[in-house]
C-alpha cells in the first residue's frame, strides 16, 4: 500500500484535511492540496505533502500534478473535494459570482481530472472520488449556483465513469450530509451580503441560521469530517467501489425522500426543516 499515491485537493481544513489524514494512516503517500499552505502545516506534520493548488488557475494546476508525477511517477487516487458554496436568491447573484461558483465547482474539478487521467491510463489503474453532495440531488432555499454546481459535477461523473472504465480507472461520487465544518458559516455570511436586505432578507436569514448550524461545535444535526474521510477511503481502497456513497447526517433520508415525495411535498419539507417561510 505503501506505494500507492492519492491527491486530495481542498485539503487545507474540513473534509478534505480529515480525508488527507485518513489516506495517510490508511498506507497511501498523500499529497494535500489547497490554496493557502500555510494551513496545512499540521497535515504536513502528520507526513503528508503539501502543495499550493489554485484550482482556478491552469498554472498552478498543472504545475501540482508535475510535482506528484515527478516526486512519485504516479497517482494511484484523486480526491476531488475543493470548491465552496456561494448563497443568494438568483435574483440577486452577480453572475460573475455564479460563474466563479461554476469554475471552481466544476471547471476545475474537471481541469485537474482531466491532466491526472492520462496518468491513470498508462497505468491502466486509478480511482477517481468527486465529492458531491447531497445538494447534487435536490436543492434548497437561495442554493441555485451552488446546487447548479453539484448537480454539474454528478453528471460529469456519470459520463467520466462509462469513459474511463475501460482503462482500469475507477470514478466514484461521495454525497456528504450535513457536516461539521467551517463551510457552513462561510456560506451563511455570503447569503446575508448578497440577499440579506430587500425581497429575499426574511428567507436568506432563515437559510443563514440553518447554514450555520453546521458549523457550530457540537451541532446535532451534524457529522463530523471524519464520517467522509472512512468514506471515501473504503472507495478508494475498494477492488470494486460503488459508484455513489452517501454518508452524514440526513443524507441518506433526504434523497430517498426528495424521489418519494412529490415536488411540492418535498419543497414543503425542505422549507419547513430550514426554517424558512413558505
Amino acid at each position: 500500500m505503501s506505494s500507492k499515491v492519492a491527491l486530495v485537493t481542498g485539503a487545507s481544513s474540513g473534509i478534505g484535511e480529515a480525508i488527507a489524514r485518513r489516506l495517510k494512516e490508511a498506507g497511501y503517500t498523500v499529497y494535500g492540496a489547497a490554496r493557502r499552505v500555510d494551513r496545512m502545516a499540521g497535515l504536513a506534520d502528520f507526513g503528508v505533502h503539501v502543495l499550493p493548488l489554485d484550482i482556478t488557475d491552469d498554472t498552478s494546476v498543472k504545475a501540482a500534478v508535475e510535482r506528484v508525477i515527478g516526486a512519485e511517477g504516479r497517482i494511484d487516487v484523486l480526491v476531488n473535494n475543493a470548491g465552496y458554496g456561494s448563497y443568494g436568491a438568483l435574483e440577486d447573484v452577480p453572475l460573475d459570482e455564479a460563474r466563479a461558483q461554476i469554475e471552481v465547482n466544476v471547471f476545475g474539478l474537471a481541469r485537474l481530472t482531466q491532466l491526472v487521467v492520462p496518468h491513470m491510463r498508462a497505468q491502466q489503474r486509478g480511482t477517481i472520488v468527486n465529492i458531491s453532495s447531497m445538494g447534487g440531488k435536490f436543492t434548497t432555499p437561495l442554493g441555485a449556483w451552488y446546487h447548479a454546481s453539484k448537480y454539474a459535477v454528478e453528471a460529469l461523473s456519470d459520463a467520466l465513469r462509462m469513459e474511463t472504465r475501460p482503462f482500469g480507472i475507477h470514478v466514484s461520487v461521495v454525497e456528504p450530509g450535513s457536516i461539521r465544518t467551517e463551510w457552513g458559516g462561510i456560506a451563511a455570511d455570503k447569503l446575508r451580503r448578497t440577499s440579506g436586505h430587500g425581497p429575499y432578507g426574511e428567507q436568506a436569514e432563515a437559510m443563514a441560521r440553518s447554514l450555520e448550524n453546521s458549523s457550530r461545535p457540537g451541532a446535532r444535526m451534524t457529522s463530523p469530517p471524519s464520517v467522509i474521510a472512512r468514506t471515501v477511503t473504503r472507495a478508494a481502497t475498494a477492488r470494486r467501489p460503488k459508484t455513489r456513497y452517501r454518508a452524514g447526517f440526513g443524507a441518506k433520508p433526504l434523497v430517498f425522500l426528495s424521489k418519494a415525495l412529490s415536488d411540492r411535498a418535498f419543497d414543503a419539507l425542505i422549507k419547513r426543516a430550514s426554517g424558512v417561510p413558505a
